[in-house]
């Protein structure tokens, strides 16, 4: 199936968060935040570990004292992937994790106070290489703010945005990422639209207090894709009261649909009806656990029928057609018949031997085994 997205990205200024480049033409990142006591290290590291295991680029971390502080510098040497520390209020936390090794501070100028406050964890940011992140949310905008527009609406969140822009200009620091969040979509997506066209640094999209698993992943692929198909974001995360690594997955989801980035399986299932000579819905969901550990991209139909199965079949990596017996395809050519009875395990298993055929291709040096499923 062809992957090209035909979206035209908006050009951004370039900034790393630790290893991951964010904006000027990079793949769009996809993050997180953990949920966990940031004081509690085994459980947040376990957490974050979760997160990098099922893709995530980037995880943001909460430090609202000096002691999560301290504990922030124990969690960075246990994992690999960028972190960003979101702090609020007091420079002093923003100075300590700085020395400790931070990719990014969430931190928004003009909440720290002074200038002289201010001016310290610039000179620290640049000192240590560290980028900035502006974060704007409707829900604690400044109080002059809230009086002038009487509510949270799209100009008030680009005003708020531009006060901190202008406090990190006046100190010569371009190296920032800007988020303006609402929990209503078309708020969201109008500030973004507005802000995009008055700056160059990265914007970090997302829909903040969207919802459960299920109503807040709709409202975020509704509100992301808006904006992801105009070209306009670099780093997404979807804000769900959910297990952090469902945002993950739904965060992937939502570029894969767009051809923006693939990264796993891509499932292409029918919704199934009287014509399937299997259960498809069943053996999708089965699919959908056996292969969550796959982060290399590959597109599978599992179709029900002989209508429209043969047709996604051939367009796909690996494909399923039911059928009196059902039809297995590989790289859009038949292969073989399956029984209904084996049709998950014999997916799983031609969908990982594929892989590993594929990297011995790219890494003949490398013996890489195949997941026992039997």
């Amino acid at each position: 199936m062809a992957s090209t997205s035909f979206i035209e990205r908006r050009k951004s200024r370039q900034i790393m968060v630790g290893n991951v480049a964010v904006g000027g033409g990079a793949p769009i990142a996809v993050q997180s935040m953990t949920n966990t006591e940031t004081c509690d290290v085994a459980a947040t590291v376990a957490q974050i570990q979760a997160l990098e295991n099922v893709g995530a680029d980037i995880v943001r971390v909460s430090v609202p004292s000096m002691d999560a502080a301290e504990a922030f510098g124990q969690i960075k040497k246990q994992v690999q992937i960028p972190l960003v520390a979101d702090i609020h209020f007091d420079y002093k936390i923003a100075l300590r994790v700085a020395e400790l090794g931070v990719d990014c501070l969430r931190i928004n100028p003009g909440n720290i106070g002074r200038e002289d406050r201010v001016r310290a964890v610039v000179d620290s940011a640049r000192d240590h290489g560290i980028p900035i992140r502006i974060g704007v949310n409707a829900g604690s905008l400044e109080k002059e703010l809230q009086k002038k527009y009487g509510e949270p609406t799209p100009d008030a969140l680009v005003e708020s945005a531009l006060r901190h822009i202008d406090i990190l200009d006046r100190l010569n620091y371009p190296d920032f990422k800007v988020s303006l969040k609402a929990s209503d979509v078309f708020m969201t997506v109008h500030a973004y639209r507005k802000l995009a066209d008055q700056i160059e640094q990265p914007l970090h999209l997302g829909i903040t207090e969207a919802g459960g698993l299920r109503s807040g992943s709709v409202k975020s692929a509704i509100g992301l894709g808006m904006l992801l198909a105009e070209g306009i974001g670099d780093t997404i995360r979807v804000s769900l009261a959910a297990d952090p690594v469902e945002e993950i997955r739904v965060g992937f989801d939502i570029l894969k649909s767009l051809r923006i980035r693939n990264k796993g399986i891509n499932l292409i299932a029918c919704p199934s009806c009287s014509r399937q000579q299997f259960d498809v819905i069943s053996t999708v969901n089965a699919l959908e656990s056996r292969l969550e550990d796959i982060l290399e991209p590959m597109d599978v139909a599992v179709i029900g029928c002989v209508v429209n199965g043969p047709g996604e079949a051939k367009e796909a990596a690996i494909g399923l057609t039911g059928g009196t017996p059902n039809l297995l395809y590989v790289d859009g050519k038949p292969n073989h018949k399956v029984e209904n009875e084996a049709l998950v395990d014999e997916l799983e298993r031609e969908i990982r031997q594929r892989i590993v055929r594929q990297k011995l291709i790219e890494h003949p040096e490398k013996v890489i085994p195949i997941k026992d499923i039997s």
